[in-house]
């Protein structure tokens, strides 16, 4: 019986020649026509094999708007714009931070035209990207300077490379931490081409132990921020200034990794206070790195910040410029650390502060108003709930923000195949499944993108 079905099948050339085919192929090109009808024609050979006793008709008018569906859909871009529910601030695979409107108004004036990217109005000859932002990281952060490349591992592996290839650098072994998308720091060591020295244990590492573990190769000790967990209970290391000074006695670089970058102290409920980039300034670390893209809530960006001379010697390293950071990027960064000097309040201005410091009563203020508008839909149940926001993104690990979510469920539909039919939409909205409701955080949802998101919902729930 299969083989009889299977036989009739138009071939591929005939059915491009009928009035269906012609007719896509008119409207779009005949190579994507061609490929996404073989895709169909595979699919309906496997139905066929699988035990299927009927073919569609594929001359006819439901068949063929269904080809125009996969056609369109194979022409929507790949990169699109998301609504993150799932009230994880910093999501790294939603885009991390997303940007303010000062910093997407900079990106499109800058990226319009030409720009004095590396060009001196002054004095008209060849400039410095760095100086664009320089000066305002170094009044942030009380640093001497700063340089600034693509993201945050390319700065400390920049940074290990320029002070330490081929060399020691000692590091505890609770600070041998995984960034995410398993990148551990040990592979970022060697790839730099340092040498590392564990020292210490998990949970108690001692400034002893740093002393000891020094030779004439040592040249740098790093101190990693965990910006991503905590170690509580029976724990101790030294301070950074303790490491700052041993690290002046025996002549070596000091290094900490940051992380998340954050520029003022966060204050919200439910936030365990956060480390700022002055505050290892302050404690004479040489070299700080963090992102542009996490707490300081700009775009992807490694910073660097700290000392002048050694800023100085990593901006003359060939490794600087297959890393540095382009201008659109560049043009977002200095909008958003704008937002930082007076008169500007930062916490209300950048995004990322702005859910943070949300309310709970806020939030659910506008989770009411949206599941308002979802309840008049007889199939539909809403139900505002008590739960937690993450900041994510590898900061504020211990922090549990207090929230409200809209729980979501629809007769007759599961919360799997709810969350899939919104992921479809476009744009997409991105929520979480817990007992089987759909959640929404309207935390992460800016209220300028609320009208989308009852669209979405509407859509999805009818």
């Amino acid at each position: 019986m299969s083989t009889a079905l299977l036989r009739q099948l138009p071939s591929i050339d005939k059915w491009l020649a009928s009035e269906s085919g012609a007719a896509l192929c008119a409207e779009f090109s005949r190579p994507e026509v061609l490929a996404v009808m073989r895709a169909h024609l595979d699919r309906i050979r496997r139905d066929v094999a699988n035990g299927e006793t009927e073919l569609p008709q594929l001359e006819s008018r439901e068949y063929s708007a269904l080809l125009r569906a996969d056609l369109i859909a194979r022409r929507r871009e790949s990169l699109q714009r998301t609504i993150n529910a799932t009230g994880i601030i910093v999501h790294t695979n939603l885009g991390r931070a997303p940007l303010a409107p000062e910093a997407l108004a900079a990106v499109e004036h800058i990226a319009r035209g030409y720009s004095n990217l590396e060009f001196d109005l002054e004095t008209g000859k060849r400039g410095s990207r760095q100086e664009h932002v320089e000066s305002l990281l170094t009044r942030l952060t009380g640093a001497e300077a700063a340089f600034v490349v693509n993201n945050c591992a390319a700065a400390l592996m920049l940074v290990l490379h320029t002070f330490a290839n081929g060399r020691e650098v000692v590091i505890s072994r609770g600070e041998l931490i995984e960034i995410g998308g398993s990148f551990r720091m040990p592979d970022i060591i060697a790839e730099s081409g340092a040498i590392m020295a564990e020292v210490g244990t998990t949970n108690k590492t001692s400034l002893a132990d740093y002393e000891s573990a020094l030779t004439h190769e040592t040249r740098l000790l790093l101190a990693s921020h965990p910006s991503n967990y905590r170690i509580v209970g029976f724990t101790a290391k030294p301070t950074l200034a303790e490491l700052a000074s041993l690290a002046r006695h025996r002549g070596l670089v000091f290094v900490q990794d940051l992380g998340s970058g954050s520029l003022i102290e966060v204050s919200a409920p439910g936030c365990a206070a956060e480390p700022t980039v002055a505050d290892s300034v302050a404690q004479d670390v040489d070299l700080v790195t963090f992102s542009g893209d996490k707490l300081l809530g700009g775009p992807q960006a490694g910073i660097v910040v700290g000392r002048a001379d050694l800023v100085e010697t990593i901006k003359r390293r060939p490794m600087a410029r297959a890393l540095r950071i382009d201008k659109m990027s560049l043009a977002a960064l200095e909008a958003t650390l704008r937002l930082y000097t007076p008169p500007h309040d930062p916490m209300a201005k950048i995004p990322v502060l702005r859910m943070i410091g949300e309310s709970k009563a806020s939030v659910g203020a506008r989770s009411k108003r949206v599941a308002e508008q979802l309840a008049t839909h007889p199939a539909v149940h809403c139900e505002i709930a008590d739960d937690t926001s993450f900041a994510g993104g590898g900061a504020l690990p211990m922090s549990e923000i207090p929230t409200k979510v809209i729980r979501l469920t629809v007769e007759n539909r599961s919360a799997a195949e709810l969350a899939r039919t919104l992921r479809a939409h476009v744009p997409a909205v991105i929520g979480r499944i817990a007992n089987d409701a759909l959640t929404l955080d309207l935390r992460t949802v800016a209220p300028d993108e609320a009208d989308d998101l009852i669209a979405a919902l509407t859509q999805a729930v009818s």
